[in-house]
């Protein structure tokens, strides 16, 4: 939060953001492998500096759900096929489905 000023990240991921902006926040969220512990209170500066409710959660439901670090994992104990449908396809659906309705609910 340092390097970004609030008036970057609302122009970024704040109210006049699109669903682009969520989609591309739900995909940093996919790569990403932090830790609840520090992704909750970085999610919540995020929050305060501007962002929208659903980018925070696309952020926190695809760090959580998605995990394209373990995906080679996955792959090997579960199968291509079923690695990719699960992580890729519906994991990452539900949570813009759930970054979606966080927004209209609050």
């Amino acid at each position: 939060m340092g390097f970004i000023p609030p008036a970057q990240v609302s122009m970024f991921i704040g109210e006049q953001s699109g669903i682009g902006d969520v989609l591309l926040v739900a995909v940093m969220g996919s790569f990403l492998h932090i830790p609840a512990l520090i992704a909750f209170p970085l999610i919540a500066s995020l929050l305060n500096a501007g962002a929208t409710v659903a980018t925070a959660a696309a952020f926190i439901t695809t760090l959580t759900m998605v995990g394209m670090v373990t995906l080679p994992l996955e792959i090997r104990e579960m199968g291509r096929k079923m690695a990719l449908l699960r992580n890729n396809g519906i994991s990452f659906c539900i949570a813009i489905m759930i970054a979606v309705l966080m927004e209209l609910i609050l």
